[in-house]
């Protein structure tokens, strides 16, 4: 499952005028997108995320500043380094996020495949193990 979590660098154009990152729902990113939010102002020493979902897939791009990524699929972790506005991790559903050491003037922008639905979130590790020891994800 963790192999499924993996860096998307986004097409990018530039001049003079600066730069532009393109990024379109099913060809940039694997999935339609139906739900778009960021966090900001989150302190250095601040954990977000702690969940896990059944069904949404996620990108995550930190647009502005830094932050850190950690996945597990139960057996399994890694850690991705969000430092460049054109890169992004693809996070496939019923991996377990925690997004951590955000820098002061980091905005870390969140695509995902599905509209918000509480039902479908796992926010206590010790019972997502217990559904991932059973789970048949291939």
């Amino acid at each position: 499952m963790i192999e499924k979590c993996r860096m998307i660098e986004f097409p990018q154009k530039g001049d003079d005028r600066g730069h532009l990152v393109i990024v379109e729902g099913n060809q940039d990113i694997p999935f339609e997108i139906k739900r778009v939010f960021y966090i900001y102002g989150s302190d250095k020493d601040v954990i977000r995320g702690k969940h896990a979902n059944y069904n949404t897939e996620f990108v995550l791009i930190n647009v502005a500043g830094t932050s850190k990524v950690k996945v597990d699929d139960g057996t399994e972790q890694k850690i991705f380094s969000l430092d460049r506005p054109h890169t992004g991790i693809f996070l496939p559903r019923m991996v377990w996020k925690d997004m951590y050491d955000f820098s002061e003037d980091s905005v870390l922008l969140v695509l995902a495949s599905e509209h918000y639905d509480e039902t479908e979130y796992i926010r206590s590790y010790p019972e997502y193990l217990e559904i991932m020891k059973g789970e048949d994800l291939c």
